[in-house]
């Protein structure tokens, strides 16, 4: 089926049902990745460490307490270098609602092989989710290339931002009972291990289980603008990759958009990050009280999308995600003065996370979407997420070398405001209605 035969009412349908995408791997992002993964790996570390050090790959030595962020590091090097192929390949399929499935299914039976990770068989844990958090990454890339095939440039903003709000709703709510289970493991008559792996275990089904609905629910479109380039389908792929690569310079506000996504975005994933850091070593708050403030900022996320996504459709997508950089400088800027042990302040810059986190990431998402030739959608995207795992460490490196450098998290946490400043000076600069004429899209009614 071609895109231009879908009517309105089929296509509000399609977009009901590419909102539950974001709900099912949001739990596992929340659950698994932001709260669980890295304490668990590290205790199941600890048992197996001999002289504080395991062995990585064999002969690596590793401290126990930072074997996650090596983990976590070989998978965002790892889908950077993967993902430009695998979109090349996504766009020339008809069948990408089975190829989003595959990988989400592939990526939640990795995750759930964290549920018999006890003792000190840490190995299995850093390898279930090496493979789970590749397999993320692929399906967002399918995922958010449908996006421009079920979505018209005028509904893009909308349907991008409630999507996100869903996915804001169904982690948070996986995330409170988890939560909930783990920390009143005694009175559930279970030992907190095993609430903590049966809590990773249901993020894993909860993916693989919602991913159901938009595997049925979604219709397939045939490939458009795609050259035939001869070969097997990876020569064509890689035909393909190339091909794009050469045409850079013909989409110049494609990637200026880009290059200032980089920025802000390792800046918004570096404050996220170092929260909980700031907020126990800087403001002595306690982990319920971190876990507490998680919660606000998954809440709040859902308001903050949608609020930005009715806003963008009045002032325009790129207007409105400046707006949300100031935002952000006016944060990383009153965190440098919060007082410790006050939890009021702290529960405030929580808010306002909230309210700007998932509606910036949400706008930039159908933004890109609207710079992106037709044909390519995955594979733009794939640079989108490639990029995007490629550079996320240049903010915590900067904000390690701030703290090495003043041994103080405060000017660490206000040194990310550059990133903010640079991503929005490059924003500036891309002009929304030349960009998406250039791409051979048809300019929303307000850019």
């Amino acid at each position: 089926m071609s895109r231009t035969d879908v009517r309105v009412g089929a296509r509000q349908r399609e977009h009901r049902a590419w909102y539950w995408y974001d709900w099912a791997n949001s739990a596992y992002v929340t659950t698994v990745t932001t709260v669980l993964f890295a304490p668990y790996l590290i205790a199941v570390a600890k048992e197996a460490a001999v002289d504080n050090r395991v062995q990585l790959l064999g002969f690596i030595p590793v401290a126990p307490g930072a074997l996650p962020s090596y983990v976590i590091t070989f998978s965002t090097v790892l889908s950077a270098v993967l993902l430009p192929l695998l979109g090349a390949v996504a766009d020339r399929t008809e069948h990408k609602k089975q190829l989003l499935a595959a990988f989400a299914w592939a990526g939640a039976l990795s995750a759930s092989l964290l549920f018999f990770v006890r003792g000190d068989n840490w190995q299995l844990g850093a390898t279930a989710v090496i493979v789970a958090n590749l397999c993320l990454g692929a399906s967002v890339v399918v995922n958010d290339s449908i996006l421009c095939l079920i979505a018209t440039e005028d509904e893009r903003d909308g349907v991008s931002s409630r999507g996100w709000a869903f996915g804001y709703l169904g982690g948070g709510i996986l995330l409170l009972v988890n939560l909930a289970m783990v920390l009143l493991h005694e009175s559930l008559g279970i030992s907190e291990g095993f609430a903590v792996r049966l809590s990773m275990l249901s993020a894993a089904i909860w993916w693989a289980g919602f991913t159901l609905i938009p595997f049925l629910r979604l219709r397939n479109y045939r490939p458009e603008h795609v050259v035939s380039l001869g070969g097997s389908p990876i020569r064509q792929s890689f035909g393909q990759l190339w091909a794009t690569l050469r045409e850079v310079r013909n989409y110049k506000m494609t990637w200026t958009f880009l290059l200032a996504y980089l920025f802000f975005n390792d800046g918004i994933q570096t404050v996220i990050a170092s929260s909980s850091t700031y907020g126990s070593e800087q403001l002595g708050f306690g982990q319920s009280t971190l876990i507490a403030t998680i919660v606000v900022v998954q809440v709040v996320g859902i308001v903050g999308a949608l609020v930005f996504g009715k806003a963008a459709q009045r002032y325009g997508g790129r207007q409105v995600i400046l707006a949300g950089l100031a935002v952000w400088m006016a944060i990383v800027t009153i965190a440098y003065f919060l007082p410790e042990g006050q939890i009021a302040p702290f529960l405030v810059l929580a808010v306002a996370i909230g309210l700007v986190l998932g509606g910036t990431q949400a706008l930039a998402r159908s933004f890109f979407s609207l710079l992106i030739p037709r044909g390519k959608e995955a594979e733009y995207f794939s640079f989108y997420h490639a990029c995007e795992r490629g550079t996320s460490w240049f903010g915590t490196l900067t904000f390690g070398l701030v703290y090495q450098l003043t041994d103080s998290y405060r000017p660490a946490i206000f040194a990310l405001i550059l990133f903010f400043v640079v991503g929005g000076l490059l924003l500036l600069r891309v002009d929304p209605a030349r960009g998406i004429r250039e791409a051979g899209n048809t300019p929303p009614a307000v850019v």
